[in-house]
């Protein structure tokens, strides 16, 4: 009898991890522990510990399905840099890890509750050093910069299934995030109307 595959599998994972790649070298550091929140099916993690091999990656997700899926991608691909995934609510004031080097959250930050980003943020800059990162890939609102259709759409979408969920005003992120340390060093326009925004702690 076969154990069944619990690996998960995201079109998007494999479409954006490539752009963020790109991103992410410009700005982790050369070694240490990067802390990814809501990983997921792991493939982001998973990809990125082969791209930067000096870097030890520490990945997390508060589903036990996504934490499974994490560690059989493990399994199957066999990195030697990526630990064991952790059970991290963003929301939570307590968190199972002492310090990072570095941070990343992918497509969390609209598809959860506003205090999981404000919890994301508090401990962005309790975890991190000096100039530690912090980076955010999805849509957002920006002031002046009016959202394209599609994520209009997709927002009513995600307000529709839950109503603490929505594409978030980078204002109110930029403001949090000032509270605990954190400004914004870099915004870069993605794909299919997403960002790429690092912060860095002061």
């Amino acid at each position: 009898m076969t154990s069944r595959d619990v690996r998960l599998s995201s079109p998007a994972a494999l479409r954006n991890r490539g752009p963020i790649s790109d991103v992410l070298l410009d700005i982790l550091p050369e070694t240490g522990t990067v802390l990814e929140i809501a990983s997921g099916s792991g493939e982001h993690i998973i990809h990125f510990a082969s791209l930067f091999p000096a870097l030890d990656w520490q990945p997390s997700d508060p589903s036990p399905e996504a934490r499974a899926s994490i560690l059989a991608w493990s399994k199957a691909e066999q990195p030697v840099n990526v630990l064991p995934p952790l059970d991290i609510d963003a929301a939570g004031d307590q968190w199972p890890v002492q310090r990072a080097d570095a941070m990343i959250a992918i497509n969390m930050v609209h598809i959860s509750p506003w205090p999981a980003t404000q919890g994301l943020l508090k401990a962005a800059g309790r975890l991190l050093p000096a100039g530690g990162v912090l980076f955010l890939y999805g849509p957002y609102r920006r002031d002046g910069h009016p959202l394209v259709q599609s994520n209009v759409d997709f927002d009513a979408d995600l307000r529709a299934r839950n109503p603490a969920w929505g594409i978030r005003r980078l204002e109110d992120l930029e403001e949090t995030g000032g509270q605990s340390g954190l400004s914004i060093a870099s915004v870069a326009e993605m794909p299919a109307n997403n960002l790429g925004v690092t912060f860095r702690r002061s």
